[in-house]
């Protein structure tokens, strides 16, 4: 499909994005590092020579080429050496299924734990020059990012197997999983940094970089539409929590399902790499049933269950007892809240940030009940664990995954309300605001007790 015939969600086409100085930032430090030359000399739109052709790139060149509007993008004018290709995915994606934790789950659960089946779609891949620079680019400047996009792509393959998808599809459900993250070359750098959390209107830059991925794979016309659909929506939810566009159920496309599901899962084993990853996603794809296709969590639960790779929790009762308290509170705290309100924003179809809150904590209430991890069943139940380490770190994974919940309505809240950054307008946003406030009191303070 031609990139000037219609985007990725069906509506006016827009350009490849522009390559924006975080993005020109990004190549010109990784050009001090590995050699990047010029293949034909770069010009301004007006046609004014800024770089010879075969002439070396280093951070120098940075002021030069973010001061003017290029013609034609960045990628097509640079070669590196050593970029990446085939091999090199094969080389990674190899090394993962022999290292990685969440690869071994996959590869040992396929039939005769073949290896060669994850990676025959991988060596079956067609990558543009363009695409192999952004992704040479990632590697050399976000190396956690590339570890990411290729475990991604493993996970989505072995989901494909697993719902009876042919070799041409894998390779193109590859192809979408391996680059849904490019578009955030071009973010800025603060949110490669994992120590740092940017809520409220901050978080609109990032929730764009579905379509900006979208737009860059989608320009190469070297794939089918499908694969630009489903990087534009790798981040969607079945429950329509999800973003950029919030769709629902069928909405979704087959491959951007598979790719939601291999977003959290990969998201998962990075962050709880040491504390049961499968465990707590296990957890997460059975609580949170109404977000994730029901097949393709059938498919990924029994991987999750391989006791080999299964890690022990050592929590104490006072520790689950202060989860429990936390969460008792929070919502407490919000029904209050809540009742000294008007009705009428309230109400469904408001529009306002305090109907929006009620609704999803109400469906969080309603998840937490049907999966018996609702504060008040989990206060019940404590009182029977004294000394069962086993029981014990299960409630402490329902919990921290409630919280977990909890803090993703709050950034939903202020990514689709930037203005309670500043305390909103008026009482319903004011109340939101303070609520998640002294949410974030609460976290903080705990987090500090669990670390004491």
């Amino acid at each position: 499909m031609s990139a000037s015939e219609s985007s990725p969600d069906g509506t006016a086409a827009q350009q490849r994005p522009e390559d924006n100085s975080h993005y020109l930032r990004a190549v010109t430090d990784m050009a001090d590092h590995c050699q990047v030359m010029t293949q034909e000399a770069l010009y301004t739109d007006r046609g004014i020579k800024l770089v010879d052709k075969d002439v070396r790139v280093d951070s120098a060149l940075y002021d030069r080429l973010v001061r003017y509007k290029l013609r034609g993008h960045i990628d097509d004018h640079l070669a590196v050496q050593d970029m990446v290709g085939v091999p090199a995915l094969v080389h990674e994606a190899t090394a993962q299924c022999e290292q990685d934790t969440l690869a071994y789950l996959l590869v040992h659960t396929l039939d005769g734990m073949a290896v060669e089946r994850l990676l025959a779609p991988v060596r079956s891949l067609v990558l543009p020059h363009a695409l192999a620079f952004k992704l040479t680019v990632m590697r050399e400047q976000h190396h956690s990012l590339y570890v990411h996009s290729v475990r991604m792509m493993l996970v989505s393959i072995y989901l494909g197997l697993k719902s009876g998808m042919n070799e041409r599809e894998c390779v193109h459900l590859a192809a979408a999983a391996l680059l849904h993250d490019i578009g955030t070359l071009h973010l800025d750098p603060i949110w490669h940094d994992s120590s740092t959390r940017v809520t409220g209107a901050g978080r609109k830059e990032l929730m764009a970089h579905p379509v900006t991925a979208a737009l860059i794979v989608q320009a190469q016309n070297v794939y089918p539409r499908s694969v630009a659909q489903a990087i534009l929506e790798h981040h969607e939810c079945m429950d329509g929590s999800g973003y950029p566009r919030g769709l629902q159920g069928e909405q979704i496309s087959p491959m951007g399902q598979i790719l939601l599901v291999a977003e959290v899962a990969s998201a998962f084993f990075e962050k709880y790499a040491n504390e049961a990853a499968a465990q707590r996603l296990s957890l997460t794809l059975r609580m949170s049933h109404r977000k994730f296709p029901a097949a393709l969590v059938a498919c990924l639960l029994p991987a999750l269950n391989i006791r080999a790779v299964q890690a022990s929790l050592h929590v104490t009762s006072a520790q689950v007892h202060d989860l429990i308290e936390l969460l008792s509170q929070t919502f407490a705290d919000w029904q209050a809240r809540s009742d000294a309100l008007a009705p009428a924003l309230l109400a469904e179809g408001s529009g306002q940030a305090c109907a929006f809150v009620t609704q999803r904590l109400a469906t969080l209430q309603k998840t937490l009940f049907e999966a018996g991890s609702h504060p008040r069943q989990q206060a019940e139940a404590l009182a029977y664990l004294e000394g069962d380490e086993q029981g014990l770190a299960e409630l402490a994974l329902l919990g921290r995954e409630a919280l977990w919940q909890l803090q993703s309505i709050i950034d939903a809240t202020h990514s689709r309300w930037p203005r309670l950054q500043g305390g909103g307008e008026g009482e319903g946003d004011q109340a939101v605001a303070q609520w998640g406030a002294a949410v974030a009191q609460r976290m903080g303070q705990a987090a500090l007790a669990q670390g004491s």
